[in-house]
């Protein structure tokens, strides 16, 4: 082995490293979000977000020459990625935010590798060992104890229940834009220009929603709104997306579905530190569930 080699991190490390970084940007990421929330409208903010993200991977890609070319069929996956994934899924994330605490809403997303499973199972014939059937099961459970102690703990009041379900709304949006996801990558879609065209449709489709409900396009200039903006534009949309599909391809969705297990802790901590969240037993029980289901996910071996 030579000195180069000694040096250079193995395909294995890398990988860990960018299960772990993000987790640690998503983790954060949901406090972020409750910075946007208040005087700018959050279809702005999202547009602003997403605009500025894809600008970032557009200009990426021209850099360093990479192609942005997408065919038919990889254009209308992109699409669909962008609508669910990013116009979809955080429009209900943001509204979500607006009446539950951030760490409930990143605990919901838990239940998206179940979702996952129904559907690649239902749409795409793709089948899952029975692990990984239990280890969804228990996200789910876990899932339904955490929001149920917060909707308890809450009086089960308008508030609580609503923020719940916009949160079920999103993650169910973000399971039909993975399947989008996974159609670009089956197209031969590349990483880089698939994130770009998709985060770009995405911004569209939420300018012209803003345009069509009148909603102001605002931009705070505080010190507060435009840091969160540009952390989850860059850190939150750019870097961990791309590290997480380079992730997912190299190494595969299993490894990768380990960030949705380390993702809620991380929330949960943001939000006890900067929210004042409290967290009473159920909370405990349902994250691990959580965990444990996530576990079972990453250990489960792959069906053919």
């Amino acid at each position: 082995m030579t000195l180069s080699e000694l040096r250079r991190p193995s395909a294995g490390v890398l990988a860990i490293a960018g299960v772990a970084l993000c987790a640690i940007i998503w983790g954060t990421t949901w406090y972020a979000i409750t910075w946007q929330l208040g005087t700018v409208d959050p279809v702005a903010s999202l547009t602003w977000r997403f605009g500025l993200a894809a600008l970032v991977l557009f200009v990426g890609c021209a850099a360093t020459r990479r192609s942005l070319a997408l065919n038919r069929g990889q254009h209308l996956a992109a699409l669909g990625q962008g609508a669910f994934v990013f116009a979809v899924s955080y429009t209900f994330t943001y509204a979500a935010e607006g009446h539950v605490t951030s760490a409930i809403v990143a605990v919901v997303f838990a239940a998206l590798a179940f979702l996952n499973l129904v559907m690649f199972r239902v749409f795409v014939g793709q089948k899952a060992s029975r692990m990984a059937w239990v280890g969804a099961i228990l996200g789910v459970v876990g899932v339904a104890v955490l929001s149920g102690g917060e909707a308890l703990g809450a009086g089960f009041d308008a508030r609580a229940l609503t923020g719940i379900g916009l949160a079920v709304l999103a993650v169910s949006s973000s399971a039909v834009g993975n399947y989008f996801s996974w159609k670009g990558q089956e197209l031969g879609s590349a990483i880089l220009p698939q994130t770009a065209w998709a985060m770009g449709y995405g911004t569209a489709m939420l300018a012209l929603h803003g345009l069509v409900t009148g909603a102001e396009f605002t931009i705070d200039p505080s010190p507060g709104y435009l840091i969160s903006l540009v952390y989850l534009a860059v850190l939150g949309s750019v870097v961990a997306f791309v590290v997480y599909f380079a992730v997912a391809r190299a190494r595969g969705y299993a490894l990768a579905s380990y960030i949705s297990a380390l993702t809620p802790p991380i929330a949960m901590l943001v939000s006890v530190l900067f929210e004042d969240a409290r967290f009473g037993w159920t909370a405990l029980v349902g994250l691990l569930l959580v965990l444990a289901g996530q576990a079972l996910l990453i250990r489960a071996p792959k069906v053919p």
